[in-house]
Parts: structure tokens; sequence; C-alpha cells
């Protein structure tokens, strides 16, 4: 760096000698005694473990673990834990000179005891004391490919040399962190992205979640700071979902059963819980924590917040006491699972949420870090699961209309159930005010035949028709989609011929083809949608 001369010149070093030490920590990752994940890593594990060299564990630094070697006059080395140690091994007189070897042990060397050491290590009072039967061998270690070699096989050499036992049975291999464009930060090129200013600016678990949401096996991860943005905003709505329960009532009842709930709609929150604890868990167990954040971002804030609190408001505000007392039981037992599922990714809201709805109903056991991980299988039920899906799907779906039709926001308008089954009149009856309220409708009537002008919708118990041609111009609205297929079918044919030419994706940059990859797949879900307001349209217009 200061530009000047080096000039090598042969040193005395300590090593160690690595080849039995090697061979043993290589066997064991292949016979499947510890395993990477993912997979793949275990070939740059293999490479350096059999190609291993002799390793060079002293260093000419001010600061480290000292050399715990000796030196007479003579030039004889004297090994041992102390200098008194030396001398009384050794049987040498006070009256001779030693002198410490100047060097410390590497960096590397330290780290590679890290699993016993820190576990009291070679003392067995503080072993016994520090847990050292119980953490030893620990279950997951998490680290980065770029230290497989320095830090990962150099402890389970020293685990298996001096405990005789693997230091851990997982190692899982993260992603690296890149700036939003796909590119390693680095200092010179200015594209350092400060977690602390991230922390001061959305939360240390709005972070957590975004790294958890983002961590694909095999993928590095584009950090931006909009994504921490977005998981911010999902804390936001998880409070506001504890506040309205607060507001409503909400409060945990001792004993309460999910399962002996009457109403559908509690029934089927509670079995959606249990497929959410069922994902979550699964998600944990194989390392996918993408498809564990994934999981619980569905059911906090689509499941919970946009139709559980949604479908429940008319039971809280109605008359029924035993339907309010039972929603509000429910409502508060499906926040508690809810925080203890996304504890591990976001510990510190839920753990404040934990306290705080703990001041109503029976008093907590334990912090929410110490209770026990949700045991939710057998809940579910088919009948409130269909019921109340049905009820989701047709609203989703009138929405759906509404918005591809241009209907505005204002506007009622009517529904017509074509052909429905004793089933679907009942449920359009016990839900009508609500699907009238969500959707924004003015009626819901049947029919045997759809009406004139009325664009229909398939749901799982029938057809849907929503009569539009007093609303809007079909004819317009036709043609309106007909020039928008036209225009994004111009834009996913430049972008294909773009992909299809391998001078750009071998020249580009990588996030420039990856920024056109996702064009892509935009445009292609748009064009999906445009075709399906263009089918609803079939012989209407």
């Amino acid at each position: 760096r200061t530009g000047q001369v080096i000039e090598p010149f042969l040193t005395d070093q300590w090593f160690v000698k690595m080849d039995e030490l090697g061979a043993r920590g290589l066997e064991l990752v292949e016979k499947g005694d510890v395993r990477f994940v993912p997979g793949n890593w275990i070939n740059t594990y293999r490479h350096w473990m059999a190609n291993i060299q002799d390793w060079c564990i002293s260093r000419q630094l001010w600061w480290g673990h000292r050399i715990p070697a000796w030196y007479d006059d003579a030039g004889t080395v004297y090994v041992g834990r102390s200098e008194d140690e030396v001398r009384e091994k050794n049987g040498l007189a006070a009256d001779v000179a030693l002198r410490q070897d100047d060097d410390v042990l590497e960096t590397w060397f330290s780290s590679g005891i890290w699993s016993h050491s820190t576990l009291g290590w070679p003392n067995p009072a503080l072993m016994a004391e520090r847990g050292f039967d119980r953490y030893l061998p620990t279950s997951v270690l998490v680290t980065g490919f770029d230290i497989i070699f320095f830090w990962v096989a150099r402890m389970m050499m020293m685990s298996l040399h001096f405990m005789d036992e693997v230091p851990f049975h997982t190692i899982y291999i993260h992603a690296l962190v890149r700036d939003e464009k796909g590119q390693k930060m680095s200092k010179s090129k200015g594209n350092i992205i400060d977690p602390i200013k991230l922390i001061d600016e959305y939360g240390a678990d709005a972070l957590r979640f975004t790294f958890a949401a983002m961590a694909a096996q095999g993928r590095d991860i584009k950090l931006a700071a909009s994504r921490v943005e977005g998981h911010r905003n999902f804390a936001t709505k998880l409070w506001n979902a504890a506040r309205f329960c607060e507001m409503n009532e909400a409060a945990r009842v001792d004993g309460f059963d999910p399962a002996a709930c009457k109403l559908p709609l509690n029934r089927w929150i509670a079995g959606e819980a249990a497929r959410t604890a069922a994902a979550v868990t699964e998600g944990i167990e194989a390392h996918r924590y993408n498809d564990t954040a994934a999981a619980l971002y569905r059911f906090v804030w689509n499941v919970f917040c946009d139709w559980y609190l949604e479908l429940s408001k008319p039971v809280l505000s109605g008359e029924d006491g035993a339907a309010k007392d039972e929603t509000r039981a429910c409502a508060a037992w499906t926040l508690d699972q809810i925080l203890a599922l996304l504890h591990p990714i976001m510990p510190f809201l839920t753990e404040e949420l934990w306290q705080l709805t703990g001041e109503v109903g029976p008093a907590r056991r334990a912090m929410l870090i110490d209770s026990d991980w949700p045991q939710l299988a057998g809940l579910g039920d088919a009948a409130a699961d269909g019921e109340i899906n049905w009820l989701i799907q047709l609203i989703g779906e009138i929405r759906s209309v509404r918005a591809e039709m241009n209907v505005p926001a204002g506007a009622r308008i009517p529904l017509v159930l074509v052909g429905a089954s004793e089933e679907a009149r009942r449920r359009a009856a016990t839900h009508g005010e609500t699907i009238m309220r969500m959707a924004r409708l003015s009626a819901i009537d049947f029919a045997a035949e759809p009406p004139a002008g009325a664009v229909q919708i398939v749901t799982n118990d029938g057809i849907a028709t929503l009569p539009l041609a007093d609303i809007i111009d079909l004819a317009e609205e036709r043609a309106r989609l007909e020039r928008a297929i036209d225009k994004i079918d111009d834009e996913i044919r430049k972008i294909g011929a773009k992909l299809a030419n391998e001078s750009f994706t071998a020249r580009a940059p990588e996030h420039v083809v990856e920024e056109q990859r996702e064009r892509m797949s935009e445009a292609e879900a748009t064009l999906h949608r445009l075709r399906q307001a263009v089918e609803r349209l079939q012989g209407v217009a």
C-alpha cells in the first residue's frame, strides 16, 4: 500500500501437522454426520480438506494469544501452559534464563477452539457451569461461504482432536448481502449499506424480517432500503391489528379451546393458524427461511388482518353476546399464535406485544422467548374452510372485476348468483351484509340464467354475474383492454429479444440482466390479467 519494496526472507514459524486432522474432518462430513445447507457447499469443504497442507499458526503481531513456548540461552524449546509449568516439568532451576516466544497464535487458531473454549474448556468447573454437555455439539452453525475452510474446517478438526466430538451437526451457509443492483459492497464503490442506519430508520425487526424473506438458499441478497421499509410497514400492520383487538376487548380466556368454536369464521382461522404453524416449523427445520417469512407474512397480513378481522367486525358489533365473546377469545388466541411464530424473526416487537396483551386476562407464565412453540396439529374444519374460502373468493373476484373494468370506486353494483345451490343460497343469506359491504354491492339476487350485459365470475360453487352494462361502456372497455394487450405484447417482444441476445446476457452487468428478467415476469403477469379481463367480456360486449 505504501509503495515500498518488499523483500521476502525465511523465518522460523510454528506449524500444525494437518494430515490426520484433515482426514477425519473430511470423513465425518462424507458420512453425513455433519451436513451442509445448501448441500453444494460440501464441494468447497471437500476441496480444501482433500488438498490440506500443514498450517502455519504463528504471527508477528503485537496483540493476540502468545505462543506457549520458551527458549533457554542454548536455543532449546520448552512448551507448556506457563513458565512455572515448563520449569517444573523439565527440572529447570530458577537461575536458568527463559525467554517466551514473541509470536502470537493466528486468529483462526484461537477461533478454531471457539466451540468448546466458550463453554469453559478445559476447566471442569466452568464446563459444568456453562452447560458443556448440553451445548456441545450444538445444532446449527450459521456462517458465510468465505470462511468454510478458515473457520468451519478448523473448528471441526480442533473439536475432533480435543473433544473427540463434532462441534455441530449442520452448517448453514447464508447468502452474501449485496447492494440493490446485485453488486458486492465495497468502500471504493461507495455502495456500503450501513445496517445501523437502517435499524435507526426502520427498526431492527424490519431488517431481520427482510433478511429472512430474501434468504433463499443459493441466492445472494440484493438489499434495498425499500424492502426494509416494506417490512417496517408489516410490523406496523401487526401493531395496528393488536390495537384493533384491544379496542374490541379481545382478551385471552383461560382454557380457551379453538376446536370448540361454533362460528365457521373462528374455526377457519384456527385451521389457518395450524397450517401456518406447520409451514413455519418446516421452513425453519429445513433452513428455508424465505418460506418461513412468506408463510408468516401471508398469514398476518392477508389472512388475519385483511380477512379475519374484517369479517369479524359485524360479529363484534352485533347483538349476539355468545358469538361476540367467542370471537374476542379467538382473536386474542390467534394473536398469541402469531406472536409466538413470528418471535424468532421479529423478537423485539413480538415480546413487547406479548407483555402488553398479557396485562389483560390470565397472567403470562413466562416471557415469550421462554414460552412453548405452538403445537396446533389437528385444528381445522373442512366445512368452515369451504364456507369462508367461498366468501373470500367471491369478494376477491368481485373486487378484481371492478378494478379490471374501471368500475368507479363509489359505484354500487348488483350481484346475481346463477343456478345457485341451496348451500350457496344459505351462505349468501348468512354473509350477505358482509359481501355487500366489502364488495360495494347494491343487491344480491338469484337467477337461473345470466342476465344480459353481465360479466361472469366462476366460483367454487357456481357462477356469479355482475350486470355492468348500465355502469360502464362495455364496448369501450373491451377496446381499452385490447389496446393495453397490444402494448404489453410489444413490450414482451422487445424484452424477449434482448434476453435472447447472447451478447447482451454475456456482456451486460448481472443486475441489468436481472432487471430485464424481472420486467419480463411483471409484463407476463400483467398480460395474463388483461386477457382474463377480456375473457370475462366474451359475449357481453
